[in-house]
């Protein structure tokens, strides 16, 4: 077959697929504005430590909120049944060979969940730091996570994830020093791809940043009262 035949169609066939995925992101954001629930899309690499911070900001925030995960995954459950031992609703999103979640996977992994009942939802998308920056999933934050293990390029290295987040999370900040990890040269690389992108620096082991993470959380759940300041189209 003539192979340049073959790729329009493949480019074809990808813009419908993200088409009807932008759709049904945007019906799900409406969704979740009326039901005034704060959805979070958690993205970064395997390994940056998603789960450990979901599972510390589920323990914290559901003493005084009501809080909810997904968790998307190629297979297992192993982190979903971690998750659910905060006390959150939890469910697994089992993708296969799909290396990102879509918003059609999420709409039905709602079925049967009151959102009006939820103030926070968390979406751990499956750790990729390509194929998610394309899939919208109706969220009202994407927090790109980057844990100082995996080194201070990584963001020059992944630009076009970068560029969708609405801030960086800078994961395992208790380990800076033993890894040797750069803060200047990261945060350089970080700027150089995308300016201005708030940064915020955690250990959910030992807690420190926490505070502002939450207080981030709570301040874009504030905000879904006003409408006219959306945090994403």
């Amino acid at each position: 077959m003539d192979q340049h035949v073959v790729a329009p169609r493949i480019v074809e066939v990808r813009q419908n697929v993200l088409k009807k995925n932008d759709a049904l992101a945007r019906e799900l954001r409406r969704e979740f504005a009326a039901a005034g629930v704060f959805v979070v899309n958690l993205v970064s690499g395997p390994g940056a430590g998603k789960t450990t911070l979901l599972a510390e900001t589920l323990q914290r925030l559901g003493r005084r909120y009501r809080v909810a995960a997904l968790v998307g995954d190629l297979a297992t459950d192993n982190d979903a049944e971690r998750l659910r031992r905060t006390g959150a609703q939890v469910r697994q999103i089992t993708t296969g060979t799909v290396c990102h979640l879509e918003a059609a996977m999420v709409k039905a992994h709602l079925e049967g969940w009151r959102l009006e009942e939820l103030d926070f939802l968390f979406i751990e998308n499956v750790g990729n730091l390509v194929c998610p920056a394309s899939y919208d999933l109706g969220e009202s934050l994407r927090a790109i996570l980057f844990s100082v293990t995996e080194g201070e390029d990584k963001p020059a290295k992944y630009p076009p994830l970068v560029n969708t987040a609405d801030v960086a999370v800078v994961t395992k900040i208790d380990l800076a020093e033993v890894v040797g990890f750069d803060r200047k040269r990261f945060l350089s690389a970080l700027r150089d791809v995308r300016p201005g992108l708030p940064v915020l620096e955690v250990s959910a082991r030992t807690g420190a940043g926490m505070n502002a993470w939450l207080r981030l959380l709570e301040q874009g759940k504030e905000a879904l009262a006003r409408p006219s300041q959306p945090l994403r189209a």
